[in-house]
Parts: structure tokens; sequence; C-alpha cells
């Protein structure tokens, strides 16, 4: 189940990143977190990313935490 969870907000962050025209490194910066982190989450390599990192990827996305996990 957590891997599924994963995989949705990999994509949502994938999605929205394209949506707003944006590459991993110009997200990591505006979010605040390191390209490694954004990569590694994007990719699914991480499974479980921290509420604060979602935080802080979804106001980079100008979106909300609910948006990148459903």
């Amino acid at each position: 189940m957590v891997s599924n969870k994963l995989s949705t907000i990999a994509k949502n962050i994938k999605k929205y990143r394209n949506k707003l025209g944006v590459s991993q490194d110009k997200l990591s910066k505006l979010a605040g977190v390191t390209l490694h982190t954004l990569t590694k989450i994007e990719t699914g390599a991480t499974f479980d990313p921290r509420i604060e990192t979602l935080k802080k990827i979804a106001r980079g996305l100008n979106v909300s935490v609910d948006d990148l996990i459903k």
C-alpha cells in the first residue's frame, strides 16, 4: 500500500512540475529541498517522504499537500 501511495505522490509531483514548466533543479530551489531529495521522491526511490518535505514541495508547486497525495 505504501508503494501505491508513493507512486501517486511521485506522479503528482511530476504532473504539477510539468504543468508549471520547471525542471527538477528549478523546483528543488523553489521548494528549498535538495535536488537529490526531489529526484528520489519523484522516481520512487524514497518510499516515505517526510511531511515537512512534502509541504515544501507543495509550496514550490503552488498546490496543497492534498493535491500531491490524492
